[in-house]
């Protein structure tokens, strides 16, 4: 037998029907949303925004803090 032939020879039916089985693709899901902030730094950034207001009340309100 030469090397690099397949082992099993291919045979057509003469008659009859021939079907041949279909291999699904890869299925992709959807993509996952993921939001730009997290709420932890959400939450982060409006604690310093109520302490930097604390801040500014309790100095006098400094100018130009207010925007």
């Amino acid at each position: 037998m030469p090397e690099g032939k397949a082992a099993f020879r291919e045979v057509l039916p003469k008659q009859g029907q021939l079907s041949a089985e279909d291999v699904p693709a890869m299925v992709l899901c959807k993509p996952k949303v993921l939001p730009l902030k997290s709420v932890a730094l959400e939450k982060l950034e409006e604690l310093q925004r109520a302490a930097a207001e604390a801040a500014g009340r309790a100095s006098g309100g400094a100018p130009g803090s207010q925007r």
